[in-house]
């Protein structure tokens, strides 16, 4: 009660909050516009029996179930930090704009992150548009009419990268994250009042495991969230004059999820990927390609295939992004420069030794983590038989997460505050 107080009588932290307010609720209203041509009963029959597009609807912001303006979401942006992330690895330009030159280095390489979203997103908009036509989701449009729709729905994702960044600058949180936030908990009231009008009394005890196994994975969320493996650091003392410095003792939090949701998405767009090329090639006038659509989409039909992939992936990307964004040779560099040191470890070489040995070890624990949660809403429903009631692990990490960063960002306002 006290922080609500601050934050009401502070007139600083109540506009930033009134702005980040203020933004969802533009983003509130593009994702209830639709584009032209959608059938709306085709589009429901499609995201029913679609499990990996209801999972893309996440990332969206819960704007793609109803083919709105703003239906990629900030997907393209993302896509596109990913690669550059990557990139980083192939290009040693990129990983000392990234890594070595500070604040200007990347908004410079975040600049380029801006630039590539433009195709991708032309790119992600007509395969969408595409597919759904296939499926008679969209009507007979011309083709002027589709390539009207391909530059709305890349204006549309633009414009939520836009709207995240000014949320990053003037408002509190990462912005990118928070429209994603945003998106999961609209989708809330829907899926409680269509639960609630398809319960039956047969399934109570399921619905109390599902509660119960929520709350579970919530509290597991947070744990793994906050878990880290802190590694002592010490610093030599050193005498300049008649002055004495150094000789203090810190650490060095190693988080035990490094990557965040990153590898789901990058998992889910792999997954996807094939899909949509099966389903393109299903089109074609050929008995063969047909055939070879046909099979291959009938075994990523099977939800047992669909997560054992799907857990596989995630647990690679995890390992491979952990890798690409924690260096332990350029931190047992920085660290040895700063006549900073591990008690008990040699500096240089033999320092990012032990920080990789212990970093993979906990990575394993994180790699196994999202990967259960990513296959828990497929898990749950090929045991259950339950659409509605399935467990949205991966919503669940992304909406703990966010709460728990934003909580963070609004309480240092607070202590800078106070300390004022």
């Amino acid at each position: 009660m006290n922080s609500l107080r601050l934050i009401v009588k502070d007139s600083s932290l109540r506009k930033k909050i009134l702005f980040v307010l203020f933004v969802l609720a533009l983003f509130r209203v593009g994702a209830a516009i639709p584009i032209p041509g959608v059938d709306a009963g085709r589009l429901a029959a499609f995201f029913s029996g679609n499990q990996f597009f209801g999972l893309l609807n996440i990332f969206t912001g819960g704007a793609l179930d109803n083919l709105s303006i703003l239906m990629l979401g900030v997907g393209p942006y993302i896509t596109a930090s990913i690669i550059m992330q990557l990139m980083t690895m192939l290009i040693p330009r990129l990983k000392e704009m990234y890594h070595e030159e500070g604040e200007a280095g990347r908004q410079k390489f975040n600049q380029y992150s801006r630039y590539l979203t433009v195709p991708l997103a032309m790119l992600q908009g007509f395969a969408l548009l595409a597919l759904l036509g296939q499926q008679g989701v969209l009507g007979e449009l011309t083709a002027f009419e589709r390539f009207s729709n391909i530059v709305i729905v890349t204006v549309g994702s633009l414009l939520l990268m836009w709207l995240g960044e000014l949320i990053t600058e003037y408002g509190i949180g990462n912005g990118i994250s928070i429209l994603i936030f945003a998106g999961i908990v609209a989708a809330l009231p829907q899926a409680v009042r269509q639960t609630l009008f398809t319960f039956d009394a047969t399934q109570l005890p399921i619905l109390i495991a599902f509660v119960i196994a929520a709350v579970a994975v919530i509290a597991a969320v947070i744990v793994v969230t906050e878990g880290q493996r802190p590694v002592p650091v010490s610093y030599a003392r050193r005498i300049r004059g008649n002055r004495v410095y150094g000789g203090t003792s810190t650490y060095l939090p190693l988080r035990v999820n490094q990557a965040g949701v990153i590898p789901i998405i990058f998992a889910l767009s792999i997954l996807l990927f094939p899909q949509m090329i099966m389903k393109f090639l299903g089109g074609v006038q050929n008995a063969v390609i047909q055939n070879l659509s046909q099979a291959v989409l009938a075994f990523l039909a099977n939800p047992w295939t669909d997560a054992v992939l799907y857990f596989t992936l995630v647990f690679a990307f995890t390992y491979f992004y952990t890798s690409v964004t924690f260096d332990p040779n350029a931190i047992a560099e920085n660290l040895q420069k700063s006549g900073a040191f591990i008690p008990g470890i040699r500096p240089g070489h033999s320092t990012a030794e032990f920080l990789y040995k212990i970093l993979s070890r906990i990575t394993l624990v994180g790699a196994l983590f999202l990967g259960v949660i990513a296959v828990l809403p497929l898990t749950m429903r090929a045991l259950t038989g339950l659409v509605t009631l399935t467990i949205g692990g991966t919503a669940l990490l992304i909406v703990v997460s966010v709460v728990l960063e934003t909580l963070k960002q609004i309480q240092a306002q607070i202590v800078m505050r106070s300390y004022e």
